[in-house]
Parts: structure tokens; sequence; C-alpha cells
């Protein structure tokens, strides 16, 4: 029966989905192939999505594709049945999330016409029209409105907040009612919402697909339950076994001013938590519930879906996560042969050790970092240097990991992002903290006599003058930090160390202005 239900979706044309490394994407795509559909991945970078579960899947094909650069839309969209689209921008600027949402969505139209696809699926986001509607929700509203006056077929989905392990909105409340048992809170913990579970969100995007008679309509998705936001506090706090909060309302807290409050107690920075903020003044229920006779789902309450969630971050079990959208690029400095960078040369640290313990083994303790077991040195020193990078409005280093032994290229690792990631060789990490320059963390492992070597390089590109300055002023820190790093992950594996730790110098192409410090 399987081989036949496979047998058939060979023939037939495959799903376009645009956004599969986001949050909803990530967990769409598995339950579009469980049905027995073929999906094609129109990701920016497609090793984002390698070692995803699903990636050997052998009904799932991935193609490189930016909504920004039409020329790769058309070609990804070619040969597809339908679409979804899934993409939007939270950045908080103003102007321009706005203007790349609307380019993005006209190329989107563009190509799927000339694709001549039959159905196009996108997920907004609810909220009345109006002058009082925050710029992102009125983006996404634009975006809709750009979408259906192609000539595919929209089915327009609108959600107000999504709750599930790893969405930003679901982090948000639960590190505040975790941290704040006594809450001073903007006004709008009074509006109005009908949140939805997650796993609702993707049941009714896979369904829409499959019921023709959703094709041409905008329909209001959410869950059973209309709570204010000081009341699912409240709930939260419930089902998570803790006192109920006491919520004190003030009216002078501005989206900026409660963005930047956010950002301290919660791992969200303040530039993803301002657009969100902003939208949680209006009031976002569904006015349209014709979606629960077409699409018929058992919605979770909201109470069910904050303890889904809950046993989800519990059990490791965390399919997709906010901070895990986006890619940090590997400078070009980074390539050893071109260490010039306007405003001085790269600055090096390096320390190497070797250990009785088998590449594999060493290997599994580096992508484990990060995780329960810490940074195995110096987890005081990290959670300081987070704490000034939250108050200057950084991500900090609350943003801990998806899972605890697994890293995905593109993923957040606290203050860094996984830049590339070759098991069990090579991880690279790059900085994410307010810095006056570029900083990468790289660990590369290789075969040695009795064990394996286990390479740690900080490099920094220093932006002008204070850049020199961090450098330098940062410098002491270094040689106990890193060597302190090494011993630790022998002792995580209870290795014995054969030699080391030591400063080393690359031995070939170098980058110039390498500083090894002494012994």
């Amino acid at each position: 029966m399987k081989k036949t239900m496979m047998n058939e979706a060979k023939l037939q044309p495959p799903v376009l989905v645009l956004g599969a490394t986001g949050y909803v994407g990530a967990r769409l795509v598995p339950e579009l192939l469980r049905r027995g559909l073929r999906v094609r991945a129109g990701v920016r970078f497609p090793a984002k999505i390698a070692r995803r579960p699903f990636a050997d899947h052998p009904g799932f094909t991935t193609v490189q594709a930016d909504v920004l650069d039409l020329a790769s839309l058309l070609r990804a969209a070619r040969g597809c049945c339908a679409a979804y689209y899934l993409v939007h921008s939270m950045r908080s600027r103003p102007g321009d999330f706005a203007a790349a949402d609307r380019r993005a969505a006209e190329n989107a139209v563009f190509a799927f016409e000339q694709a001549g696809l039959s159905r196009v699926i996108y997920l907004g986001g609810l909220g009345e029209a109006g002058d009082d509607l925050s710029r992102h929700l009125r983006s996404r509203r634009e975006v809709g409105e750009i979408l259906a006056r192609g000539k595919t077929p929209l089915t327009w989905l609108r959600a107000a907040m999504i709750l599930g392990s790893g969405s930003a909105s679901f982090e948000i409340l639960r590190y505040l009612a975790d941290r704040m048992p006594v809450m001073i809170a903007p006004r709008w913990v009074k509006s109005a919402c009908q949140p939805i579970a997650v796993s609702n969100v993707v049941d009714y995007l896979a369904g829409c697909l499959g019921n023709p008679a959703t094709a041409g309509l905008a329909l209001d998705i959410g869950g059973p339950d209309v709570f204010s936001y000081a009341e699912l506090f409240q709930l939260y706090a419930e089902v998570a076994g803790l006192p109920k909060r006491r919520i004190i309302t003030m009216p002078f807290f501005s989206p900026a001013l409660s963005a930047y409050w956010i950002s301290l107690i919660t791992p969200v920075p303040a530039g993803l938590a301002r657009p969100l903020v902003e939208g949680l003044r209006n009031t976002v229920i569904c006015r349209d519930n014709r979606i629960r006779e077409l699409v018929p789902v058992r919605l979770l309450s909201c109470r069910e879906a904050i303890t889904l969630a809950l046993d989800n971050i519990r059990r490791c079990q965390v399919d997709s996560c906010w901070h895990g959208a986006g890619l940090a690029r590997v400078p070009e400095w980074a390539s050893c042969g071109d260490a010039e960078y306007a405003g001085g040369g790269v600055r090096e640290c390096n320390y190497q050790i070797v250990l009785d313990a088998p590449l594999e083994t060493v290997w599994f303790a580096v992508e484990a970092i990060g995780g329960e077991g810490g940074w195995y040195f110096g987890d005081v020193l990290w959670a300081v240097r987070g704490m000034v990078d939250k108050i200057l409005g950084g991500a900090g280093h609350g943003r801990g990991r998806r899972h605890p032994e697994e890293l995905h290229l593109g993923e957040a690792l606290g203050l860094w992002r996984v830049a590339a990631i070759e098991p069990p060789e090579r991880l690279l990490l790059a900085a994410e903290m307010r810095l006056p320059g570029q900083a990468l963390l790289e660990f590369v492992l290789e075969a040695a006599e009795g064990g394996t070597r286990l390479r740690l390089s900080a490099q920094f590109a220093p932006r002008g003058l204070a850049g020199l300055a961090y450098w330098y002023a940062m410098a002491p820190f270094h040689a106990p930090l890193f060597r302190g790093m090494l011993r630790g992950l022998a002792r995580r594996l209870g290795a014995r160390i054969l030699s080391g730790p030591e400063p080393f110098a690359w031995e070939a192409g170098a980058c110039d202005a390498t500083e090894t410090p002494p012994e």
C-alpha cells in the first residue's frame, strides 16, 4: 500500500513551499509528505535544510529560491502544481520591511502565473483594516491583497497568536510568566486575541490544498478560545504549576519601551519583539468561521496547546524555532589568504588539544556545546556578556538551543549562529552580539595519533579603532577561557588529554595579523 502511494506521488507535480525553513514551514513540509504529496522547498540556502529529518524523503527536493530574486523564483515554481507562500519579514525599521514584502509578493504573483500554478495558499495575520492596525499586520494584509490580485487562485488564511513550542509569541508568554511573578505591563495586555495551536495551523494549511472549495477565499483561523493576553499569562501560570501572576497595567508603555523590556526578560531580541508588540495592541479574533466547515479539524484549546508546547520543550522535541530563521553569512576574510579587512587585519586566538577519544565521540561534545552542559567553562562570563548584549539591544545569551544534541545550519546558539557545519570535522559559529567588528568561533577536528586533535579558533575583524580597542581589552580573557573550554570538553567526555591545550598557528594560508598568545 505504501509503495503504491509513493508511485502515485511520483506521477504528481510537486507542491512548492516558500519559507520551508521558517517556523511554520518546517512543520508543514513533513505533514505534506506524510499525506503522500511531493514537496519542493524553495529556500535561499538549501544547505540549511539538508540535515532535517525529512531531507532524505523520496518525495522531497530543494531548490534555491529568493523571493526578492525573480529569476530564482521562476525556476523554483516551474513544474509545480501549487504553492505555499509562508514568507514575510519581521524587521522593525520603518518602511524597509514593508517595501521588501511588497516586492516579494509581486515577484511571487508573476512567477506563479508564468508557472501556471492552480493554487497558492498564504498564511497572513488577523487584524481589521484601519489606521490603528500595526505596521507589521498592515504589511501582512498588503501581501495578501497583492497575491489575491494575481490570476492564480489564492487561499488566504489569517491567524492571530500561534501557540507552540519554539514560536516567538509563545516564548514571550513563557519567559515573562516564568520570570515575572509581578508584571508591570502596557495596556495591550487587555487586548482580546484568539490563539491557535501550531498543529492546527498546519492542519488547516494542508487541508486547504486538498479542498478546492477554499480557493479564492480569505479565511480566519483560530482556536476555540478568546482571551486577553493577561488571561493567557494566568492560564500559562496555571498549566506550568506557577502561582497566579500579578499584572499591573501602565498607560505610558510605548511599543519601543515594551519591546526593550521584553528583550531584557526573554530571549526574543528587541528587533523582533517590536513588530510583535505593535500587533498586540490590535484586537485579533475570528470574524469568519467558515474554515471550520470547509476543513474540519479538532481544535486544541489554549490549555491543551500550552500543555503540549511545554511537554515538547521538556522532551526536547521542538521541531522548529523562531530563532532558526536566517543564516549567518561567512565573511570573505574568513577564508585563508584573504585576511585584509577595512579597519585592520583579522585577529586570531588559536588553541588545540589532543584527546584520547575517537573523532565521532569528540564531535558529539562539540555539537552539544551551549546546551545543558553549557560552554564547558566560563558559563558565568558567557552569561554576563549576554546580559551586556541585551542591554545594548542585542540578541543576548538566552536563546539556548532547539535540540540538546543536534545542530542545523543557520540555528541560533546563544550569542552565536551556526554559519557552517560539516560533521564530524567542523563547526563554525558567527557572533550575533553587538560588536565593533565581526567575530567567528571555529572548531576543527582531525584524527591524530592515539585519538583526535581539536582546534578552537577565535577570529575577529575589527571595525576601526573601537574594534581594535575591544580586541585588546578582551585579549587577557582569551587564554584562560579557551583553555578552560577545551579542558571542560575533555571532562565532559571523560577523555584523557594526550597533549595541550596549547596555542597553535595555522600551517598554510594563515591570515595576516594572526595573534597567537604566549604560553
